[in-house]
């Protein structure tokens, strides 16, 4: 897939949009599940099934809760996705979660995903959110894109979340303050 900066981009998608998406939304989650990737899901995932939560997640960006980016490169490929839910607690409204930040296997270690997190930290920005939250396997390749890019590590839970195989394994959260 091809990730040259000139065609590669990333659109903000509406609720309308996710939901046009989904199938392709889908195809990408289930190809992370995949690859062992801890993002919700056992193995094995299907594309029907993942397809089906983007279109929930479809109704939670129409009720102004989710927001997700999708990159494409040549041709409108599906390349990567990102989510970002808003908190939705009158004391927490300036905080939000970073979540399914996903990558094709095929577009991986070429920067789409620092590219989609810097979209998603911009656009929380914009909301007037001042602080973000994620999660993520500890030891998992995302733990350094997540480092290198000014995430601080809150700390790590045991046994947290099962990945793909259903095994627990350590979950770390990391936060960022925007300016």
């Amino acid at each position: 897939m091809d990730l040259d900066p000139g065609t590669l981009r990333i659109d903000l998608l509406d609720g309308p949009g996710v939901r046009a998406a989904a199938d392709g939304l889908g195809a990408l989650l289930a190809d992370a599940v995949r690859d062992g990737a801890s993002v919700g899901f056992l193995a094995p995932l299907g594309d029907a099934e993942a397809a089906g939560w983007w279109r929930d997640a479809a109704a939670q960006a129409e009720a102004g809760v989710r927001t997700v980016w999708a990159a494409h490169g040549a041709g409108g490929a599906l390349l990567g996705a990102v989510t970002l839910v808003r908190a939705t607690a009158p004391n927490q409204r300036h905080r939000g979660d970073i979540a399914k930040l996903l990558v094709h296997t095929s577009a991986r270690g070429r920067g789409l995903g620092r590219a989609l997190l810097a979209a998603a930290e911009e656009g929380a920005a914009g909301l007037g959110l001042t602080l973000l939250v994620l999660d993520t396997e500890t030891g998992s390749p995302a733990e350094h894109l997540y480092r290198s890019a000014g995430w601080a590590r809150a700390g790590t839970i045991p046994g947290y979340a099962a990945d793909p195989a259903g095994r627990p394994r350590p979950t770390t959260y990391y936060y960022k303050t925007l300016a």
